[in-house]
């Protein structure tokens, strides 16, 4: 019998593409055990007497469950008397989810970061925050945006979190950054995602969200439903707002907040060293990033921009608002 960290370790070279053959190989057992505790995806007591239990048949159930709810068994108890009918202790759903727990474990340590090339990928989310504004704590809402190459982070204070806060976010980090990037990726907001399929990844994005996208020619990508952790670094760059840019600070007026704000992103944010790639996000974005993101060319917001039809006259004109216009071409 294996111990649990060999199992582990098994787990781990098969997520990097390793076969049973080589993998037994070098942990120096037999094929078979390494393919039973593969089928079994985590460790198990081969030698136990194997008898009929409450969760037999609800294996696949269970596995999509935990990891859902990233191994919390209690939540998948109550899952289980809610939806099956089965009413069983916590300790009978921990025994049934020992083995994914550990190769839970060993996913995680297992991930390999993703990383993008210049000018592909920019991850945006919001994050609650209060801070003390004319005297008073005020709830507000920071909208933070992170280059996936250079790391180079732009923030925003909303007093909301609606669409209009998410469009006007984007367009004010797409000036910052002086370009567009390829792909725009957050999470399941209500307000830009209609709908995502777990099982067949379907996603269905809000119409006006794509009028937005094809405006500024990015693609919209919503993150996978119970995986914040595909757009990690701007999670991260959430958190360090909030703990970096206001921990501590007050302010006289919302104006003085979006001064302080600016000023943190251009003096701190931009010179820290990152801790992933090893240098200040400025220094990478200037080198490598900048030049690989869309231009502007000047575009105007996209909230200015009206989309009509209309009839072209015999005399080659358009009526828009009550005024007639040469037609295009015409």
């Amino acid at each position: 019998m294996r111990t649990p960290d060999e199992v582990a370790a098994m787990l781990r070279l098969r997520a990097l593409g390793w076969g049973e053959r080589r993998i037994a190989a070098e942990l120096g057992c037999n094929r078979r055990t390494v393919r039973r505790y593969l089928a079994a995806e985590g460790w198990l007591n081969y030698r136990t007497p194997r008898r009929a239990k409450k969760l037999d048949g609800l294996q696949a159930w269970l596995r999509e469950r935990f990891r859902r709810h990233r191994g919390n068994a209690d939540v998948v108890r109550q899952d289980l008397e809610r939806e099956k009918g089965l009413a069983v202790s916590l300790r009978t759903v921990e025994r049934a989810v020992e083995g994914l727990r550990q190769g839970l474990a060993a996913e995680t340590r297992a991930t390999l970061r993703f990383e993008t090339p210049p000018g592909r990928q920019l991850q945006i989310d919001f994050g609650e925050a209060r801070s003390s504004i004319g005297g008073e704590r005020v709830k507000l809402y920071l909208f933070v945006a992170t280059l996936g190459y250079s790391r180079r982070n732009f923030v925003r204070a909303f007093r909301h979190e609606r669409q209009s806060a998410w469009f006007d976010g984007m367009e004010a980090a797409f000036c910052r950054f002086g370009g567009v990037p390829q792909e725009v990726l957050f999470d399941n907001a209500r307000t830009l995602v209609e709908n995502h399929d777990a099982a067949t990844r379907e996603v269905r994005f809000n119409e006006r969200l794509h009028a937005f996208a094809r405006y500024w020619g990015f693609k919209p990508r919503a993150c996978a439903p119970y995986r914040a952790r595909t757009k990690g670094k701007d999670e991260r760059g959430v958190g360090y707002a909030k703990a970096n840019a206001l921990a501590g600070h007050s302010f006289a007026s919302w104006a003085e907040l979006e001064a302080h704000l600016d000023w943190w992103m251009r003096e701190i944010a931009d010179r820290r060293v990152h801790g992933t790639t090893g240098e200040p996000p400025i220094e990478r974005f200037v080198r490598e990033e900048a030049a690989a993101l869309r231009p502007l060319d000047g575009r105007p917001p996209f909230g200015q921009m009206r989309e009509l039809m209309r009839r072209v006259q015999a005399d080659a004109t358009i009526e828009v608002d009550t005024n007639s216009t040469a037609c295009p071409g015409g």
